[in-house]
């Protein structure tokens, strides 16, 4: 009885084992996965991009006459006060040398130019002369009519006579004016250049050019002495406390957005984060080539910098900001990352976790946002699903958090 008890106890130690061996030989190992539980909290969808800050409003100086213009007084970030900072000093152009042709018919036209004049002053002398003769008889014919001796048709005559003679003076005196003026002119050709220059009795210098608004200089385009056309631009001036960002999007993005539209600043170089509000997008797209060669169709979107000046120090025009731009927001959402998502029969679905189980779940998703994605049905918050499942994740497949095994 004894050694039979003892052969039915070995017999069951050895039955144990071998199913241990069995078991631990067949038995399948729960998959490492990552877990993440479904929450809700606020959510926003943004549109990114890259953007660089300009002044809105620049004013540009530019030389209203041709000549030149000396070296600028003013350089690039200098303080300017509205019409009291000389900015540029534009010198008149000079006259230009004669050849010998054009100097033999200045000299020519200033000869003519003194004959007609002393013609006019001759015909000035004669028309004195014959309103002056008028005159006297006209008060011969006055007295003698008062005298009763001649007739007021004498009269008549007389005063027409008159009248003809002071407007042949009137005109000789125009004649006259004429002539000095084009005599004038003709000399005027025969200036020399050194006749011409600044400080000379004939010099006009210079056309002082002043600070069209209170600013800083932001580009000089003439810093020193040379020549200019009227019209060239010599410097701009703007304020930089009056910043706007300018942001490149693709339209398919611009579309999406509205005027007013919140955008939040960041990677600007200094601390926090800026406000700006869509004010514009540009009514024109163009066609630009990505970096992958891919053609694409970009448009401008221009933003109003909301934070006041204080809290920005040193940001200037040009500058590189990032922009993240609020095309939704929620206050409360139930969200589920992107990760955990992926294509099931046309739709949407994640693998939730309960009890170390896999489990299968179909979910119906809304707006989508950088990571994650609004869930409109299929979850609960406090649900575990499986972020980034792989191949070996099925439903009803055993798991096991990936943090509890470190």
């Amino acid at each position: 009885m004894m050694l039979s008890a003892r052969n039915v106890i070995l017999a069951g130690i050895g039955a144990a084992l071998l199913g241990g061996l069995l078991y631990a030989a067949f038995r399948t190992d729960p998959v490492p996965v990552d877990l993440h539980r479904v929450a809700r909290a606020p959510m926003q969808v943004t549109v990114n991009a890259d953007g660089k800050t300009r002044i809105r409003d620049i004013y540009e100086v530019a030389t209203p006459i041709s000549g030149t213009a000396q070296r600028s007084p003013v350089e690039v970030g200098d303080r300017v006060t509205a019409g009291q900072t000389v900015v540029a000093i534009v010198e008149p152009t000079a006259p230009a040398l004669l050849d010998t042709r054009s100097r033999v018919q200045a000299e020519a036209a200033v000869r003519e130019s003194e004959a007609a004049r002393a013609r006019a002053e001759s015909e000035l002398r004669r028309a004195e002369e014959d309103l002056a003769y008028a005159e006297s008889q006209y008060e011969r014919a006055e007295t003698l009519v008062e005298r009763g001796v001649a007739s007021f048709t004498r009269l008549e005559d007389v005063t027409q006579q008159l009248a003809s003679a002071r407007a042949a003076r009137d005109a000789a005196t125009s004649g006259l004016d004429m002539a000095e003026s084009a005599l004038e002119r003709a000399r005027a050709a025969l200036i020399l250049p050194a006749e011409d220059g600044p400080g000379s009795l004939n010099g006009a210098c210079c056309v002082e050019l002043h600070a069209p608004i209170d600013g800083v200089v932001l580009d000089v385009d003439v810093i020193s002495e040379r020549p200019v056309v009227i019209g060239s631009r010599l410097l701009s001036v703007g304020r930089p406390d009056n910043l706007e960002i300018v942001a490149d999007l693709l339209s398919s993005d611009a579309v999406r957005l509205e005027e007013g539209d919140h955008a939040m600043v960041e990677r600007w170089g200094g601390e926090g984060t800026l406000e700006a509000r869509l004010r514009r997008i540009e009514p024109v797209a163009r066609t630009k080539v990505s970096a992958l060669g891919i053609e694409e169709q970009r448009v401008d979107a221009l933003f109003g910098i909301v934070s006041p000046p204080e809290v920005r120090p040193g940001l200037g025009d040009g500058f590189s900001v990032f922009l993240r731009i609020v095309e939704w927001e929620i206050g409360d959402a139930l969200q589920v990352p992107l990760s955990a998502l992926f294509r099931r029969d046309g739709g949407w679905a994640v693998f939730t976790v309960a009890d170390g189980t896999a489990s299968l779940a179909p979910v119906k998703i809304g707006r989508r946002g950088e990571t994650t994605a609004q869930v409109l049905d299929g979850l609960a918050a406090g649900a575990r699903v499986i972020s980034h499942p792989s191949d070996k994740v099925a439903d009803g497949v055993a798991v096991v958090d990936r943090e509890t095994l470190q």
